[in-house]
C-alpha cells in the first residue's frame, strides 16, 4: 500500500492479490473457532457466525478468481505463506492488530470487528490511531490500479461455483471484465463492512434481507452481551460454549503433561487443514474448469470435515490452564 499510485503495475497488481487472497485466508480460521466453540445447534448468534464463514469462503474464492484473471496463481501452501496465530493480518492491512485463535469471548468478538471494521463506520468509532488501511480500503486500492490497466483482465483460469440454490455463501463467477471485477470486489467490500449510507448487508445469503454486514453483526453480537441481564462475564453467553483458550505462539506446547492422543489430535487437524489448502491451490491451477469444480468441491467437503475433531479438542481441559481447554492451531505441515 505504500507504492505510489502511479507505480502500481501487474507486478503490484498480482502480489497485491496473492495478499489478498491470504487476508481472506487468514480470517477464517478465527471465525471458525467462534463457530465451533458455540455448542448449540441454533441461535442468532451461532447463525451469524455461521453465515459469516460462509461468506468468507467464498470471498476468498473470488480472491483467488481476482488473482488468476491477471494471470496469477493463488499460492495457499508452505510453512513460510499460511498465516499463523497469533499475529498480523496480511497485505498491511490493520497493522497493530493481533489476529489470535480462541473461542468465543467478548475479547475474540471485539477483534473480529475490528478485522472488518470500515474506515467509517456508522456511527464513527473511536479509534487510537489517525488512519489506518481498512480492507475495503486495501481492494479499492486493488480496483484503482486494474480500472487504469483493464488490459491485465484475461478471464484465465476462473473457478465458476453456483450458490443461488444453497442460500449460504456467494457464487463465484467468472471475472472477465472491468466490470465483472468491481461488481466481485463490491461483493467482498460491502458485505464485509456495508456502505457508506447502511449497515446492511447489500448481498444477504437466501431469503436473508435485512441482514448487517460483518462489522456490525459483530458489534450486534457485543452489544447484546453488554446489555444481558444479569450481566454476563467476557467469557459467559446466553447460551453453552466450550472455553477453548488462546492459541499460543507456536502452537500448543507438545511436551508434557500432553498426552499423545492429544498431540496426534493437533496433528491430524493441521494436517486435514493442510490437504484442504493444497486443494484449493490446485483448484486454481487448473485450465479445465471441470476439474478446477472438483478440486474446490473436495476442498470445501473436507473443510467441512475439520469441525469434528477441532470440537474434539475444544472439550479436552489443558492442563494448568484454570478450566480452559485445546483448540486448532490451524497450522501447516507438509506432510498430509
Amino acid at each position: 500500500m505504500r507504492q505510489p499510485a502511479q507505480e502500481r503495475n501487474a507486478e503490484w497488481v498480482r502480489a497485491a492479490l496473492q495478499q489478498a487472497v491470504l487476508l481472506e485466508l487468514a480470517t477464517l480460521p478465527p471465525y471458525l473457532c467462534g463457530l465451533w466453540s458455540v455448542n448449540t445447534t441454533s441461535g442468532p448468534v451461532r447463525r451469524t457466525l455461521r453465515r459469516i464463514v460462509f461468506d468468507e469462503m467464498s470471498h476468498l474464492g473470488i480472491a483467488c478468481n481476482l488473482l488468476t484473471t491477471v494471470d496469477g496463481t493463488p499460492l495457499l501452501t508452505g510453512e513460510a505463506l499460511v498465516p499463523t496465530y497469533p499475529g498480523p493480518l496480511p497485505g498491511g492491512v490493520r497493522p497493530g492488530l493481533t489476529v489470535f485463535l480462541s473461542g468465543l469471548t467478548t475479547h475474540s468478538v471485539t477483534m473480529y470487528a475490528a478485522i472488518e471494521e470500515p474506515d467509517h463506520p456508522l456511527p464513527p468509532a473511536q479509534r487510537a490511531e489517525a488512519s489506518y488501511t481498512s480492507i475495503g480500503a486495501f481492494y479499492t486500492a486493488v480496483l484503482d490500479a486494474l480500472s487504469a490497466q483493464p488490459q491485465l483482465i484475461t478471464g484465465h483460469r476462473q473457478v465458476i461455483r453456483d450458490m443461488s440454490h444453497h442460500g449460504e455463501g456467494n457464487s463465484l463467477d467468472p471475472l472477465n471484465t472491468l466490470d465483472d471485477v468491481k461488481a466481485a470486489i463490491r461483493v467482498v467490500k460491502e458485505q464485509g463492512e456495508g456502505t457508506s449510507a447502511t449497515p446492511e448487508n447489500p448481498f444477504p445469503d437466501g431469503d436473508g434481507s435485512g441482514e448487517l454486514a460483518h462489522y456490525y453483526a459483530f458489534r450486534e453480537i457485543l452489544r447484546a452481551h453488554e446489555l444481558s441481564d444479569p450481566p454476563l462475564g467476557p467469557d459467559e453467553w446466553n447460551f453453552p460454549t466450550f472455553p477453548m483458550g488462546g492459541v499460543p505462539a507456536g502452537g500448543w506446547p507438545r511436551e508434557d503433561p500432553t498426552t499423545p492422543a492429544v498431540i496426534e489430535l493437533l496433528d491430524e487437524f493441521n494436517r486435514a487443514y493442510s490437504g484442504v489448502l493444497s486443494l484449493l491451490e490446485q483448484a486454481w491451477k487448473q485450465v479445465d474448469a471441470e476439474q478446477a469444480a472438483i478440486r474446490l468441491d473436495d476442498a470445501v467437503t473436507k473443510m467441512f470435515e475439520l469441525r469434528s475433531p477441532a470440537r474434539e479438542l475444544m472439550q479436552t481441559p489443558l492442563p494448568h490452564h484454570g478450566g480452559k481447554n485445546y483448540g486448532p492451531e490451524f497450522r501447516y505441515t507438509d506432510t498430509f
